[in-house]
């Protein structure tokens, strides 16, 4: 499967089932009460973060993805069925980003989040039974699901992120510490997707590494593989730094990378590094020894440079410890930042103000009321059963909208507007 990570698709949540207008037929019994029963509830859609994942190449072909409706309700009480759920794997670290902004941030494998609630299913008329209400001659509609499209953009979560002009030799050192097979030659750009490989340490240690495609000046307006691949190292605890031991300027190869670093995002310039001269075989120590010393003085004296060689496994052992050791520091410390926030996953729920409307005059005989709550009622009802209406008529009084309109000069005869949704006579 090709790599893709940035996708568009819409969601789309379960309708509620219909209420049941019924009423019971027994022997004997000419005129039994209500028994209408009440849908079931929409689908929501869920996206699951899931270590089995790695693209979104899935979305390239389903553009739209729908959870189950609810199903209607019957007779003699029956409830009707709830929609199922519709879980949505994607990789770890999809950020799902709606018109609202980001809706979820999955960076933990088996996390959840509702990016589209279902609609409730409406009540039969056997709910509205009261001693005041005997027969009731009307049901609710079910809700519809919520309907949204969604940007869905991976940005890769490692330990480790392997960062470095194009043919530093990343993806050698990659192949040779852990698992992935990325494709190896000896030629710029090899590597054209990020490659991710589990690297053993030590017994119970293991690194998740990212071998980042070649990074080329000016990739943090965009120019080579630019932006594409910048954000795969976001997310990275620590960066190994690949130089080549075999470049003119080992150094202001360096340099070159650290700007763009720079100029995409100064907290990701800041991030640990380890700085890597690779290739040192063939070379003398003493020839070593200046090219490392060329990479301390441009990285500084608080930056570890070590020199191996990734083909033919020279100071392998002593890196991954190093990076061991660093990621562990740096993932501590962004645990104890997260138990401090006490951070917790975005779950898409109703805004607090939900219960809030308004009430706006469109012209001499005609208002437009809106809200969350007051439009949500407005979508349960039967807008030609004259009973549902007036129990909708009935909320409205009951959360003031009616005064409001009376204060702002209704008359008999004037049309109410319930954006959206549907209108009645006051």
């Amino acid at each position: 499967m090709s790599f893709v990570d940035r996708v568009t698709v819409t969601v789309q949540a379960g309708d509620g089932g219909h209420g049941k207008l019924g009423w019971r037929r027994e022997k004997f019994i000419s005129k039994g009460g209500p028994d209408g029963g009440d849908g079931g509830h929409g689908g929501n859609v869920v996206l699951v973060a899931s270590r089995n994942q790695d693209t979104l190449a899935r979305f390239r072909f389903e553009k739209e993805v729908k959870a189950q409706p609810g199903q209607p309700g019957g007779s003699s009480n029956k409830h009707g069925r709830s929609g199922q759920d519709l879980l949505v794997q994607v990789p770890v670290g999809t950020i799902a980003t709606g018109p609202e902004g980001i809706l979820a941030d999955l960076t933990e494998d088996g996390q959840e989040a509702i990016v589209a609630r279902g609609g409730r299913g409406g009540f039969g008329n056997a709910h509205f039974l009261s001693s005041t209400r005997q027969a009731p001659n009307f049901a609710e509609k079910g809700e519809p699901g919520e309907r949204r499209d969604l940007k869905l953009e991976l940005k890769m979560i490692a330990d480790v992120g392997l960062i470095g002009l194009p043919n530093a030799g990343k993806s050698t050192l990659l192949s040779r510490i852990s698992n992935a097979r990325p494709e190896i030659a000896n030629y710029p750009f090899t590597t054209l997707v990020p490659n991710l490989g589990m690297a053993p340490v030590d017994k119970d240690i293991a690194l998740l590494v990212a071998d980042i495609p070649g990074l080329i000046e000016g990739a943090a307006e965009g120019k080579g593989l630019g932006h594409d691949f910048l954000r795969h190292v976001e997310r990275t605890a620590v960066l190994l730094h690949l130089v080549d031991a075999y470049s003119n300027h080992p150094a202001a190869d360096y340099k070159a990378i650290r700007a763009e670093l720079a100029a995409y995002s100064p907290e990701l310039a800041g991030r640990p590094e380890i700085v890597v001269l690779n290739k040192i075989d063939g070379l003398d120590d003493e020839i070593v020894a200046d090219i490392a010393g060329q990479l301390q003085k441009a990285a500084g004296k608080n930056t570890h440079v070590m020199a191996i060689s990734a083909a033919a496994g020279t100071g392998l052992r002593p890196l991954l410890y190093a990076a061991a050791k660093l990621v562990h520091e740096q993932r501590a410390l962004a645990a104890a930042a997260a138990a401090e926030s006490e951070s917790a996953l975005p779950v898409i729920t109703l805004p607090d103000n939900a219960a809030a409307w308004r009430v706006e005059r469109l012209g001499p005989k005609t208002f437009m009321v809106t809200g969350r709550k007051i439009e949500k009622f407005a979508q349960r009802t039967e807008f030609t059963n004259d009973e549902a209406v007036q129990r909708l008529r009935d909320i409205l009084r009951k959360m003031g909208i009616m005064h409001k309109l009376e204060r702002d000069g209704i008359e008999a005869g004037n049309t109410i507007k319930i954006a959206g949704v549907g209108k009645l006579k006051y």
